[in-house]
């Protein structure tokens, strides 16, 4: 009845109509996010060759460390991009799922994996907008989180951290601000720099196998710039009950 514009929902049905449907109450009002990025990143993997390369991300290798894939485990690699984390680690033996916002990217994500020999369950979606509702053994995000606006921030790390299972691993990456490193040359009002330890906070409750930062060299876009960046690994203990 909504969709013919009979009636509308009631207000205080909003946050469990958009719950059910894994997306925010601004996507469920017609309020897209991101389409300015979405088409910017749309241009950059628009081209045979991959613009982030196809190097895997140094996180990867401390998944390996942290959780080896001697047993079936399900990693959720968040913002995707290209594909080139997601497929090495399909190749190291893990079940890979994996979303990004560009179908270009979705798209060489799968020509990669087949060229590889190996599947990812890749798909189309909008980090500000999907929910998870079901469980994995890792998530993983590198370079994505600046685009999460803070306000939303706490909401999505709280359901990240629901649907990872006992034992199970969080390994995500922030971009932070530092008063010595100057703004990059490819920023804009679609990104969000986090603040130094407000990653780490949100995991207080967590095992934190590893945290630390780093200022680094970029040349995205073409013109030389800094970084500086946090990254975390917290796994989920199985919380004891005194009898």
């Amino acid at each position: 009845m909504w969709e013919n514009g009979q009636t509308s929902p009631d207000l205080y049905l909003l946050p469990e109509i958009a719950s059910i449907l894994h997306i925010s109450i601004d996507r469920l009002m017609g309020c897209s996010h991101n389409f300015d990025i979405e088409s910017d990143y749309e241009r950059r993997y628009n081209s045979e060759e991959y613009y982030w390369g196809v190097k895997p991300s140094y996180m990867c290798l401390k998944i390996l460390e942290l959780m080896p894939p001697t047993k079936p485990i399900n990693i959720l690699d968040i913002g995707c991009g290209e594909g080139k984390d997601a497929v090495f680690l399909a190749r190291c033996g893990y079940s890979v799922s994996a979303f990004d916002i560009t179908d270009s990217g979705i798209e060489k994500t799968k020509r990669l994996a087949d060229k590889a020999g190996v599947y990812v369950d890749a798909f189309k979606a909008n980090v500000l907008d999907f929910r998870l509702d079901k469980d994995f053994d890792i998530l993983f995000s590198s370079g994505v989180f600046h685009f999460i606006k803070p306000e939303l921030r706490q909401e999505i790390i709280e359901n990240y951290k629901l649907h990872t299972k006992e034992n199970g691993i969080n390994t995500f990456n922030v971009f932070v601000e530092k008063p010595f490193v100057p703004v990059p040359p490819d920023k804009d009002t679609s990104r969000y720099n986090w603040k130094s330890g407000e990653l780490l906070m949100l995991y207080h409750d967590w095992y934190i196998e590893e945290s630390f930062e780093t200022v680094f060299d970029c040349n995205s876009g073409g013109k030389p710039h800094k970084h500086a960046m946090n990254t975390i690994y917290a796994r989920k203990i199985p919380t004891s009950v005194d009898k």
